[in-house]
């Protein structure tokens, strides 16, 4: 972590306290993959720390992983053309809804909605009996 900061940063974005520089490794059974990538940070690096600017970071990467990319990779959310009025935060909360039974069966949520789809009184049995 960084203590002094460049002064073109520091100009750009006020209030500044920190660049980070992160390191993730990735390993897959087939292959490992490594990826260097920088933050930038209000908070005081006295205060916090690296490890604590890490844990932060992986908090974030936690929630986008565990419900964001679950939803679109399960629901296609992204490729939903509905834009308009509330129905974008409706669908969303339908969507949780969803997850959220799904995982309390026990299942993963993609496999558990083809099952649905298929067996559609299984779908209507899970939000009966919720």
């Amino acid at each position: 972590m960084r203590t002094k900061l460049p002064a073109r940063l520091d100009q750009t974005w006020s209030g500044l306290k920190a660049i980070c520089r992160i390191e993730r490794i990735r390993e897959l059974k087939d292959r490992c993959s490594r990826e260097v990538i920088y933050a930038i940070t209000s908070l005081d690096p006295a205060r916090v720390g690296a490890a604590g600017l890490l844990q932060l970071s992986r908090d974030h990467w936690q929630i986008e992983n565990s419900l964001f990319h679950v939803r679109d990779v399960t629901f296609r959310e992204d490729h939903c053309r509905v834009r308009s009025g509330s129905a974008p935060q409706a669908l969303a909360a339908i969507r949780d809804a969803t997850l959220n039974l799904i995982r309390k069966t026990g299942q993963k949520p993609r496999p558990a909605r083809e099952a649905f789809a298929e067996q559609k009184w299984k779908a209507i049995r899970l939000v009966r009996t919720a």
